[in-house]
């Protein structure tokens, strides 16, 4: 089953280099609606309702999540994916599916994990939402995985290094080739960063760690800001943040759809594969690269690494390690399911990282206290 209004660059499901288990054709779906279902679907997408974006889950309802996230950021990369006549259901199972192997408690949680696993191989979040697909979700009785399609599969790793790619067959081959992924692998990375930049202003704001007079130092916010205050005099402070957050999101929008459409057509390709031999094509134009890239550089500095944040980064780290090793050390501590049937110390940190990765920030925090403090239950 194919996808009308495709153009001739775009990834047709028909013409998809298939799933690592031969499953027959679904007469409804196209193969990449199915991997977008089989991701809905799954344990780890659900879990992102509870897991860190910036704010530690209980510090309010309204903040972002990492499922939240997802959903916004498969949200503007159906938008460009329509206006590019791209796949838009291939770019929303990436998009979905890009944060499945996050750790609980953000960033802070994934560099805590990968400092535990030094010795064992290390921890990306990249490589471990592709692991969730491929081996840890447990819903089919004929394979591990959701058995996704090579497309899907393809954009969920955004970033790999060398020695990783070794391991990794033909999903590792375009980084040892320094190829391209598709344009909605492509699409679905710059979404991302639009997603989180100008939403974590919004959280950033509304929890009071930045305002709104250091915000007027940051060109692209600043722009937005005095717009709404010369066309909405009198608006409330809150609808004007909104207001401003909306119209940088859309100029953005516009933005990279109407370069990357640009740097398609210079290139001319003919087919998905003459992509994946081309230099990126997805992108901005210079002097929205430039805007973008001066606000992340200010959320980095004022937002991330806020003292306040750090406080909880550090308590995460500290919860992350100390979970870690008091497994590896005392592995009975371990429900049955969670261990190792290896006596190779490498592979039973690999299944302590999997458990401690699929962790939300709610039950990592009750493993610790369960673990580690004295308390009536």
């Amino acid at each position: 089953m194919s996808s009308p209004g495709l153009a001739v660059y775009a990834s047709d499901p028909s013409v998809s280099r298939g799933r690592r288990y031969s499953e027959p054709l679904d007469v409804a779906r196209t193969e990449y609606q199915r991997d977008r279902d089989r991701i809905v679907h799954s344990g780890a997408f659900r879990r992102l309702e509870y897991k860190t974006q910036v704010f530690i889950n209980h510090e309010g309802d309204l903040f972002r999540t990492r499922l939240t996230h997802s959903i916004e950021v498969a949200q503007i990369a159906r938008s460009v994916a329509r206006n590019l006549s791209l796949n838009e259901d291939l770019t929303e199972a990436i998009s979905l599916a890009h944060d499945l192997g996050h750790t609980p408690f953000g960033h802070a949680g994934q560099e805590a994990l990968n400092v535990c696993m030094q010795d064992y191989g290390g921890f990306e979040h990249n490589l471990q939402s592709l692991r969730v697909v491929d081996l840890l979700e447990e819903r089919y009785g004929s394979f591990d995985g959701l058995n996704l399609t090579y497309e899907t599969r393809e954009g969920i790793l955004k970033h790999c290094s060398v020695e990783d790619a070794k391991k990794l067959g033909d999903i590792g081959q375009r980084f040892l080739e320094n190829r391209q992924p598709s344009l909605e692998a492509q699409l679905a990375n710059v979404a991302d960063e639009i997603a989180y930049n100008n939403h974590d202003v919004d959280d950033g704001l509304r929890s009071g760690l930045i305002t709104i007079g250091q915000l007027k130092d940051v060109d692209l916010f600043a722009q937005y800001w005095k717009d709404v205050q010369s066309a909405m005099p009198g608006i409330t402070e809150r609808r004007a943040i909104h207001e401003t957050v909306r119209r940088m999101i859309g100029a953005l929008i516009v933005d990279l759809t109407e370069t990357s459409l640009k740097r398609i057509q210079e290139v001319n390709p003919k087919s998905a594969d003459d992509v994946r031999l081309a230099i990126p094509l997805i992108a901005f134009s210079d002097k929205m690269a430039e805007q973008s890239s001066s606000l992340k550089k200010f959320l980095f500095e004022n937002l991330y690494r806020h003292y306040r944040v750090n406080r909880m980064s550090s308590k995460a780290r500290r919860i992350v390690q100390r979970l870690f090793s008091i497994f590896m050390a005392e592995p009975q501590l371990l429900a049955p399911e969670h261990r190792s049937a290896s006596h190779h110390e490498q592979d039973r940190a690999r299944k302590i990282a999997d458990y401690i990765a699929g962790m939300t920030d709610r039950y990592a925090m009750r493993q610790y206290r369960m673990l580690f403090e004295i308390e009536e239950v």
